[in-house]
Order: structure tokens, then C-alpha cells, then sequence
């Protein structure tokens, strides 16, 4: 009869001190949402943040951090990688951005996850706890023309560790992604390396240019408007009427329950991509503008949010201002325009934070630059009832620094997803660990 007994009290013990619940004291907490909260304590139960304030408490052998001289940010989030869908760029085998196909909207970029990438340890060093997941196309990027893939399916708003990708899973439809057609720079492909020795194809003229970019504009608005047309006989029930996963997957986006993210990054795109997303009456959450500063007071006026890439990248030309791309945020914040970050690769996936403190270089507010990597793109992706901010009930993912995370110097001292403590070892450390050691 002893043997119950014993498993009972370890089974509540080990309840109690349950590895996604902890208690951190003494911690200067940064909520964002609200101002800051110097020497407190923040209460984590099963996950998610219990209470915050001098009064909160734990029981049952829960653990406790001291967080005494440290500060307590939210986990920080990148608008746009292709984390844990491609491990070395240069290896197709372990890529899995896309499918071929000009229009992929049943795809879904959160089931390829790899969720025991090497990628993964490497940015959660520096802060990160959520990422969206892009499907960045298929194989068919074209020059000249755009023949590259339009539709490529859903990006993926997941966590940063979990056994499986329905673990790290906070949204598996956060948008559909688009590539809105361009006007290339060139025709044809012309030698791509020195060892390169094909024939380089004939300049193609700028009328041949602008008819394959209107062509795929059509092909773009056929799709919808078959998409549409599907919806009505669905609705209907029409007789004969037979379910075709592509279209199916089109109906929260005409429905305005799922966003379209669209990369526009040129003047001529991003003022067409505005023009369709009114036509087609769909939410539109604009990537990688470059000539964005045109058309901020349109973005603003229907609510159009921006998703902004790499502050640490030169110009768009030998004549741009050499701070470009550095202006972008503070112009965009002072014309209202909702905006966040994103790295857009993974080559620099870690440096998600430092590029938010550059923008506060050049005339963002420190606090709107911390807000564009948190709660912003919580918002922009719909998620906000769950991450981006310290607050009760969120999911508690949290990081613990010796500063302001958006500097260099500044070290995670822990970082939290879900409420569990996550290593933050990576590949690196362990091969640095493993020969200061040899013999």
C-alpha cells in the first residue's frame, strides 16, 4: 500500500514544481504595453504569466529566479524568416521554402518546420522566442519576366522550441504570402559565375517587360476571381459542386479572416499591390518596401501595416543618401504607420535586435523601436491576446538581461518560451566548450 502513496506525493510534487512555472524576483520589468515596473516579481503558472507585482508568490517548491540588477523584456519576435524550413541555402536537400506552382495557397509552411535546426539555438541566444515562418517560393524565380511563384502558401507564426511543430505552433495560417509580380532590372540570365559559360540571352525590351508584368497581374486577379466565384458555389451548394483544396484555402483570405502578406519593393509594385489588395478587397500587410517613404500617407490612411527589413543594409543605389535605410522607421513612425522588423533570411536572423537599436540611431524612439519587435508584430499577425507584451494571461515567453537587449553588449541571461527555462547553449558554445577542453 505504500507504493500509491509514494507515487501520489511524487506525482504532486512534481506538479508543483512544474518546469514551465517559475517565480522571478527582484526584476525591473519592461511590459512595453505599459510603463516600467522597477524591482518586482513576475509569476509564471503552466505557461502562461499569473501575476505581476510586488505580492506575487509561488508554492509547492516552485522554482524561483533572482533576478536582482537584471531586466525582464518580452520575448522578442522577427516579422519574416525562413527558420527551420532551410538549414544550408547552398544544400536544396535541406531547403523546403516552396513547392512549384504559380499559385500554392494550401501550403502550409509550419508542417516542414525542422524543428531540431541549428538555426534555432542561434537567434534564441539573442532574444528571439517566435518567428513568422515564410514558404518563400517555389523554384521558379525568374528574371526578365517575374515567372517566380505568386501565391507560395501560408506563413507560419510559430514559438522557437518545441518536440514538434504542433508544439511550436501559435498560428499555422498568420497570412498567405505573395510575391507581387516586378519589373525586372534586366533581361535574360546572362553568366552567373566565371565558370559560367552560357550564352547570354538577348536584352529583352522594356514593352516586353511591362506586357509579362500587366500578364501576370491578370493571372493574379483571374486567380482571385475564380477563387471568388468558388466561394459563392460553395455557399450555394451548386449541384456537381466538388471541393478543391486551393480554393479552399482561399476563403479565409476573402473573407478578411486571414491577412495577405505581399512583398512590393518598388515604386511601380507596391503602388499596383496597394491597387489590387482595394480591388480584390483583401488585408494587406506590405514586406520589403524600399520605396515605401511614398506612399506612407496612403499606408496609413488604410491601415496598412509594414514590414521592414534589415536597418544594417546600404542604399538602393551608388546615389542614395548612405542613412537610407536607417530614415525608414522614424519617417514611417511619424506618419502613423504601423510597422515591425524582419531579417528575411536566416544569414542574419540573430541580429533581429540590433536592428531595431539602429533605427533608435537615426531618430526612432527607443521605445517604438522595442515595440516593432514585440508587441507590433503581435498585433500585425493577430496574436496579441497571446504574445508581444508582459501581461497576465499571455503565454510567458520572456527574456532576462543585463540591459537594454536591443545593444550589442548586452547579454540573455535566461530566456523563457511557454514558461520553460530554455538551454541557451548553441552549436557554437558546445565545439567552443568541447576544444577549450582537448587534451
Amino acid at each position: 500500500m505504500r507504493l500509491p502513496s509514494l507515487f501520489i506525493a511524487f506525482s504532486l510534487l512534481a506538479s508543483a514544481a512544474s518546469y514551465d512555472s517559475v517565480l522571478i524576483h527582484n526584476v525591473d520589468v519592461y511590459p512595453v504595453t505599459s510603463p516600467m515596473i522597477h524591482n518586482t516579481s513576475v509569476l509564471v503558472i503552466d505557461g502562461k504569466i499569473a501575476a505581476i507585482g510586488a505580492g506575487a508568490s509561488g508554492k509547492g517548491g516552485i522554482k524561483v529566479v533572482d533576478g536582482k540588477g537584471l531586466r525582464l523584456y518580452p520575448g522578442l519576435i522577427d516579422s519574416g524568416t525562413e527558420l527551420g524550413l532551410s538549414e544550408v541555402s547552398s544544400e536544396r536537400m535541406t531547403v523546403d521554402t516552396g513547392e512549384l506552382g504559380d499559385f500554392m495557397p494550401q501550403l502550409r509552411a509550419l508542417i516542414a518546420v525542422n524543428v531540431e535546426s541549428e538555426h534555432l539555438p542561434v537567434v534564441r541566444v539573442n532574444g528571439m522566442t517566435s518567428v513568422i515562418a515564410i514558404p518563400a517560393g517555389g523554384g521558379r524565380g525568374g528574371r526578365g519576366g517575374g515567372s517566380a511563384q505568386l501565391i507560395s502558401g501560408q506563413a507560419a507564426l510559430m514559438h522557437l522550441s518545441g518536440w514538434t511543430w504542433e508544439d511550436m505552433e501559435i498560428n499555422r495560417s498568420a497570412a498567405m504570402y505573395l510575391t507581387f509580380p516586378s519589373i525586372a532590372g534586366r533581361g535574360g540570365r546572362g553568366p552567373q559565375s566565371d565558370d559560367d559559360i552560357s550564352v547570354a540571352a538577348p536584352p529583352v525590351s522594356f514593352t516586353e517587360l511591362k506586357r509579362q508584368y500587366d500578364a501576370q497581374i491578370q493571372k493574379l486577379n483571374d486567380f482571385f476571381d475564380a477563387a471568388r466565384q468558388y466561394q459563392k458555389e460553395r455557399a450555394a451548394n451548386a449541384p456537381g459542386f466538388k471541393k478543391d483544396l486551393k480554393m479552399e484555402a482561399m476563403i479565409p483570405v476573402l473573407e478578411g479572416k486571414m491577412p495577405v502578406a505581399i512583398t512590393a519593393m518598388r515604386e511601380r509594385s507596391i503602388r499596383d499591390a496597394i491597387a489590387f489588395s482595394e480591388k480584390q478587397h483583401i488585408r494587406m500587410v506590405l514586406l520589403q518596401p524600399h520605396d515605401v517613404m511614398k506612399f506612407a500617407p496612403e499606408l496609413k490612411a488604410k491601415n496598412i501595416p509594414v514590414i521592414l527589413g534589415r536597418t544594417e543594409a546600404l542604399g538602393d543605389s551608388e546615389d542614395s543618401p548612405y542613412d537610407q535605410v536607417e530614415n525608414i522607421p522614424a519617417a514611417l513612425y511619424n506618419a502613423g504607420v504601423k510597422f515591425a522588423f524582419a531579417t528575411f533570411n536566416n544569414e542574419f536572423a540573430r541580429n533581429l535586435p540590433f536592428n531595431a537599436g539602429r533605427a533608435a540611431s537615426y531618430g526612432l524612439p527607443k521605445e517604438e523601436a522595442l515595440k516593432a519587435i514585440t508587441i507590433n508584430p503581435a498585433e500585425i499577425w493577430g496574436a496579441s491576446d497571446k504574445i508581444g507584451s508582459i501581461e497576465k494571461g499571455k503565454y510567458a515567453d520572456m527574456i532576462i538581461t543585463n540591459g537594454d537587449p536591443m545593444e550589442i553588449a548586452t547579454q540573455i541571461k535566461y530566456l523563457f518560451i511557454k514558461g520553460k527555462d530554455i538551454d541557451l547553449s548553441t552549436k557554437q558554445t558546445r565545439l567552443y566548450e568541447k576544444y577549450l577542453a582537448r587534451p
